[in-house]
Formats: structure tokens, C-alpha cells, sequence
């Protein structure tokens, strides 16, 4: 410790790098000694070097588990490092020591964001709004989240009364572009957003705001430049390059918006706006044929997206699932259980809901007898419960059961005539069946995306001798496998049996190399 005060009193003085080296020597002879790796992590941060800083701060918590600080110091340093899950540990362990304290219900509300879980990301900010009600770096946190969750009214209120208590905040003047953007208030929006990004001109989010508001607005002159820029930092965002083709187009650059468009629809063809640009682009080219054929496309994957359930807070939802997976796995279904209770909302927010999603991943994990139990225990508790008999069916069909594959299909559509997970599957049955026109009529009413169904419907329609729809259908099968390569090697090899070779080595050249 007297080696230690000597090394501080350094730093006091300003010799921040004899103190470091003081600290490094009594590591090297006391490796052991929680408060000198403390220190020189305090020093690293100061001398701007992050990553050490946050090597050191790790090592320090494992030899001093029950210190607050560093439980701090840490869990920010995880926060940005994008570990959410540890981040949110460790703040909860500093709350059992130190309840209600501001600083760590700020960053466990934005871990909680980060994390996906909106609901707990709101209620931790309100406690931090308790605990610390004139802060208003947290009535801006409260807004940016408000705002996160839709409330746009109320998430102004917290946004504007910090900005008049403390204009300086950083990125508050993003935050009040996104809420004015938002609530489609676009003239307040288009100047904070210009704001946030001469303030920060590097921020690629905010310039990404400020392009956006820009096309709302029909300034294709201004947005060009600025998707430009961020592609040349971040140069396969296919958001911002979508952008900058439509800009071309409607600067009436057509042979660079086909280029653009191209390009985006090579890296994720499930971009149904750059099908009906593309579309367009052709047409002004004389590519009629094209043009034809991108504007179908674009059709079939709009009809498929409006008939999908509405995806909800997809990385929250994401969240849970991994979470849940992981306690199966460890044979923990009673947690697994309570995680699906806690987040269900809408039509799985029912007793039975949470067992069907356990059953599911049961399937999903090879486990079948643990998978028809959770499914059977669903219905017991609740008979009318959605998507069980679905899961029940294809467990049967994984078991080369169609009989009962075809029962529980049929179960689940006289709950839900138009449940397009059932109807799909019930495809599948008549597929496997030879019954080719039921089998096409059922996948192509389901609205389907997934590859696999989609590979069945082209063979249908071949079969049928529907070429053209076998042609499209089996384009989009390509499409939504993501470079699944085993996926995309079946459609090419199913075209090639019927003849369709040009198709078969334009979509050959999108298996991955």
C-alpha cells in the first residue's frame, strides 16, 4: 500500500507516466494485489488507452468480485463492447449493493435497450428518473427511449426539457431529429438532423437520418452525396445503397440506378423496394422484358410481406429464443418456461403459449418426445391454443407419419382457416402426397418464404407444366436462402432437369464461392 500511495501521489502531480510504470513493477512483483490493478486502470483510461484500461479493470474485478466500482467500470466497458447480456449482470449485482443508484439504472436501462427488451429498458429509466429527477442527461435517455417504444408525444416533452436545461448533451440534437422524424414533423426534423450531422461528421447514423428525411422530402440532390459518403465508410449498407439508387433515379440516372440497384439486390435480394426501382430503372433503359420481370418479383414479395405477422421487436424476440434455447439445452425448461411468460404478448400471451414456443424449440433441438410433451401439454391447458397442432404435424412429418402429419394441419386450420404456417405445411403433405395441384394451390396461398417450401412449389408447378410461375417461384426460393448453398444447388439442379438453363446459371452464379 505505501508503494501504491507513492505511485498515486505521481499522478497527482502530473507524472502520469513514472506512475504507471511504478504501478506496472508492483504488479509484475504482486500480481495478486486487486487495488494496484485498479489504479492502473484508472491511469491507462486517462491516458486514453481503452482497451488496456478495460484488460486491467477485468482483472482487478475477478481478484475484487464485490467492488462496486469496478462492477461499474466494467459493465460500461461491456456496454460498449456490445456484451449487453454481462453488462446487464453486472449492473444488477451493483444494484443489490447499492439500490436505486442513478449511474448504474442509466446504464442498465440502455443495456436493457441494446439487449432488445424495450419494456425493461422504460421501467429502469423511470426508476433512474426517481432517483436522480434533475439530471438531464436522464431525462434525455428517457426520451430516446420513449421514443424507442413509439411514444413520440411524450418522448418530445423529455427531449426539449433537457435540451432547454442543458442544450450542450450530446447527440441530443439526433434525438430530436429521430422524434420529429418520427411524428413525420419533417421541417424541425430536417434541421436538427443537418445539425447532428455537422456536429458529427463522421456519425454515420446521423447522416443516414438526414439522407432519409431528405428523400421524404424529394431533395434527391442533397441525399446523393450524403449516401455516398456513408458507402464510402460503410460500404456494404445496403440501406444507403438502396437509397442512392432511388436518388439516381429520380435524377433521372437511369444506367447508375440499374448499376446501384443491381448491386443491392446481389447482396440481399429480399429487397422489395429494389425489385420495384430496378423495375423502373429498366423500363427507362428499354429493358421491357426486365422490366417485367423485376416488377413480378416485386409483386410476389409484397403480397408475401403483408400477409406475414407483423414482426414485432425482432431483436428483443431474437433475444429470448437464444436465451430460452440455452436453458433447454442445460435442461432447464421451467426457466425456459417463465423467460416465454414474461415477454408473450399478443395472440401467445394465453397459458398455453409458453409451451407451445418450448415445444418448438424442443423440435427445433432434435429432442421429439420432449417436444410432443410440452406441444400435448399446451393443449391440455388450453385447447384452442394457437400453433400447437401446427408443430405436432411437422414433428409427424419428421416421422414420416403423413396420416397424422394431415390430422394435426387440418386441426390447426379449424381453429384458423387462413393460418399460413398450417396451410404451408398442409402443402407439404400434399406435396409429398403427388398431388400436385393441391400441393401448388396450398404453398401458393400460404405466402411462404421459406426456401425449402418454396423449392416444393416450383417442383408442383413443374410439374403441372406452369413454367413460368415454376421460373419466378424457383427465383425466389434463391432469393430468401440467404446463400444457403445446399438450397440453391437443389433449384439449380431442379431447373436444369426441366430444361431451364439459362435461368439455372443465372441463379447458379449466386452459390457462395
Amino acid at each position: 500500500m505505501t508503494r501504491l500511495r507513492a505511485a498515486i501521489a505521481l499522478a497527482e502531480h502530473g507524472d502520469e507516466n513514472r506512475a504507471l510504470a511504478e504501478a506496472h513493477e508492483l504488479l509484475t512483483e504482486h500480481p495478486d494485489f486487486a487495488p494496484a490493478w485498479k489504479f492502473q486502470a484508472a491511469l491507462l483510461e486517462d491516458l486514453g488507452q481503452r482497451e488496456q484500461a478495460a484488460a486491467s479493470y477485468q482483472t482487478a474485478l475477478k481478484l475484487a468480485p464485490g467492488d462496486p466500482e469496478l462492477m461499474l467500470k466494467v459493465g460500461i466497458d461491456d456496454l460498449v463492447s456490445g456484451e449487453n447480456a454481462e453488462a446487464i449482470r453486472l449492473f444488477n449485482r451493483r444494484l443489490k449493493l447499492l439500490p436505486q443508484d442513478g449511474d448504474t439504472l442509466f446504464y442498465l436501462a440502455q443495456a436493457y435497450h441494446r439487449n432488445g427488451d424495450s419494456d425493461l429498458a422504460l421501467k429502469t429509466i423511470q426508476q433512474c428518473l426517481k432517483a436522480d429527477p434533475a439530471n438531464p442527461a436522464v431525462w434525455q435517455k428517457y426520451g430516446e427511449l420513449l421514443c424507442s417504444s413509439g411514444d413520440n408525444e411524450n418522448a418530445l416533452h423529455w427531449l426539449e426539457k433537457a435540451q432547454h436545461a442543458d442544450p450542450s448533451l450530446d447527440r441530443l440534437d439526433f434525438d430530436l431529429a429521430v422524434v420529429r422524424y418520427r411524428s413525420m414533423d419533417l421541417t424541425p426534423a430536417l434541421a436538427y438532423a443537418s445539425k447532428a450531422a455537422q456536429e458529427h461528421p463522421n456519425d454515420v447514423n446521423a447522416l443516414a437520418l438526414l439522407a432519409a428525411i431528405d428523400v421524404i422530402l424529394a431533395r434527391w440532390q442533397d441525399a446523393e452525396p450524403i449516401f455516398q459518403t456513408i458507402l464510402s465508410a460503410r460500404s456494404e449498407d445496403a440501406a444507403s445503397e438502396l437509397g442512392l439508387g432511388h436518388c439516381e433515379l429520380e435524377l433521372k440516372e437511369y444506367q447508375q440506378a440499374a448499376d446501384t440497384l443491381e448491386r443491392v439486390i446481389q447482396q440481399d435480394p429480399t429487397q422489395i423496394l429494389a425489385h420495384f426501382y430496378l423495375s423502373r430503372a429498366y423500363s427507362a433503359l428499354g429493358r421491357t422484358a426486365d422490366a417485367q420481370h423485376e416488377a413480378e418479383l416485386h409483386r410476389r414479395m409484397l403480397e408475401q410481406a403483408s400477409t406475414a405477422a407483423p414482426a414485432g421487436d425482432e431483436s428483443r424476440q431474437d433475444a429470448v429464443w437464444n436465451q430460452a434455447r440455452q436453458e433447454l439445452s442445460e435442461d432447464h425448461e421451467t426457466q425456459a418456461l417463465e423467460l416465454f411468460r414474461s415477454s408473450a404478448k399478443g395472440p401467445y400471451a394465453t397459458p398455453g403459449g409458453p409451451y407451445v414456443f418450448v415445444g418448438a424449440l424442443y423440435l427445433n433441438l432434435g429432442r421429439s418426445d420432449d417436444a410432443s410433451r410440452a406441444l400435448h401439454q399446451a393443449l391440455q391447458l388450453e385447447p384452442g391454443v394457437r400453433g400447437a397442432h401446427t408443430y405436432l404435424g411437422m414433428l409427424a412429418l419428421e416421422q414420416d407419419d403423413l396420416e397424422a402429419a394431415e390430422r394435426e394441419f387440418k386441426a390447426e386450420l379449424a381453429r384458423d382457416p387462413n393460418d399460413q404456417a398450417a396451410t404451408a405445411q398442409l402443402g407439404d403433405v400434399r406435396y409429398l402426397q403427388g398431388r400436385w395441384a393441391e400441393a401448388a394451390d396450398l404453398l401458393s396461398r400460404s405466402h411462404t418464404t421459406a426456401p425449402g417450401l418454396l423449392y416444393l412449389l416450383a417442383d408442383a408447378y413443374f410439374r403441372l407444366g406452369n413454367v413460368k410461375d415454376a421460373d419466378l417461384t424457383a427465383e425466389l426460393a434463391v432469393d430468401y436462402a440467404n446463400r444457403q448453398m445446399e438450397v440453391i444447388a437443389r433449384v439449380v439442379d431442379l431447373l436444369r432437369r426441366h430444361q431451364q438453363l439459362d435461368l439455372a446459371q443465372k441463379l447458379a452464379a449466386k452459390l457462395p464461392s
